[in-house]
């Protein structure tokens, strides 16, 4: 049986959860997730997990937030005026807007707010965090 290796197109089902056993994403009721090994179009500790696994192989992995999506930076939470805000948008804590920058768009998440002001926080919601994956591997190209 063919094992996967870099540069192979796979396919895999997953679960991935938080250290409190909550799910973050899941391809469960999905089709499973395809992507190119080595190709880093996942995260870097999940992809060098691949390389050696056969279709039907299921492994636990648990990936620290360094080789996730990196650890939590402070720096990347922004205070602006309210009225940088369009009254159209609802603001609630957690709703996710698109920031434009000079290096293009960016996703923020808002923290909180008040009539003045807006806290927005540019990390990726999962940052910090260590991420555990079941995964069963459903395909190899």
């Amino acid at each position: 049986m063919t094992e996967a290796k870099n540069g192979d197109k796979v396919s895999l089902h997953y679960k991935g959860t938080l250290d409190d056993g909550s799910v973050f994403d899941s391809s469960e009721g999905r089709d499973p997730l395809e992507f190119t090994v080595g190709a880093g179009q996942v995260i870097v500790g999940l992809d060098r997990e691949i390389p050696g696994m056969k279709v039907g192989d299921e492994k636990t992995i648990r990936i620290e937030a360094a080789d996730a999506y990196g650890p939590h930076n402070p720096d990347a939470k922004q205070v602006v005026p309210r009225a940088q805000i369009p009254d159209s948008i609802p603001l609630e804590a957690g709703l996710q807007l698109q920031a434009q920058t000079p290096n293009g768009p960016i996703s923020v998440t808002v923290v909180e707010f008040s009539d003045e002001e807006v806290v927005l926080d540019a990390n990726h919601p999962l940052a910090g965090k260590a991420l555990t994956f079941e995964i069963q591997i459903t395909g190899i190209n």
